[in-house]
């Protein structure tokens, strides 16, 4: 049975966020990160997981700083990685269709990030609810005091600012705070 694949977005991103936010702390991260995880397609679960760990007994702040920032960048380059018609339709289409063209990018984002995660948007009246499904970021052995699920806030804020500038992310759940749960949800303000 197959342990889930990490894709190379998530390594990059995270790479990214922790040289520019963790400076000090780049050349133990790199370990986990640096060399095959960068250049081939994925790595394991076992050592991206030794990663998060690490990145929590950091502390919050520093944690969800990271986490944020690394999420931001995944977006950045899900975007850029669309064929120039979508990304055309991103800045000139209308209001609902860049809103269907943003739910999409998410949720294969997600995939791309862990492949057994899956999210669902749901947009209505400009709230954009996301489920997440088998979240990397909540795996943890022990339920824990805050939401974990701040790469996912980041990567669908900086999707969603591209419709509203003034988007605010409400955390409903978060699986790693609660012990059976099997879902992570985020409500975006979009109006």
């Amino acid at each position: 049975m197959r342990e889930g694949v990490i894709g190379r977005v998530l390594v990059a991103s995270l790479h990214q966020a922790i040289t520019e936010r963790l400076p000090a702390r780049v050349a133990f991260y790199g370990h986990w990160l640096d060399g095959e995880g960068l250049s081939v397609k994925s790595i394991g679960l076992a050592p991206m997981l030794a990663v998060l760990s690490f990145l929590r007994q950091e502390g919050d702040a520093p944690y969800a700083d990271v986490m944020r920032h690394a999420g931001r960048y995944a977006a950045d380059w899900s975007i850029e990685d669309l064929p120039s018609i979508k990304r055309t339709l991103l800045a000139t289409g209308p209001r609902w269709l860049r809103r269907y063209v943003l739910a999409r990018v998410f949720t294969r984002l997600t995939r791309e990030v862990f492949e057994k995660s899956r999210a669902t948007v749901r947009i209505r009246r400009g709230v954009a609810r996301i489920v997440l499904r088998d979240s990397i970021f909540c795996t943890v052995r022990e339920p824990v005091t805050h939401p974990l699920c701040q790469f996912y806030e980041g990567a669908a804020r900086q999707l969603f600012e591209r419709l509203s500038p003034d988007v605010r992310v409400e955390q409903v759940s978060c699986r790693g705070m609660e012990k059976g749960s099997t879902t992570c949800v985020l409500n975006l303000v979009i109006e």
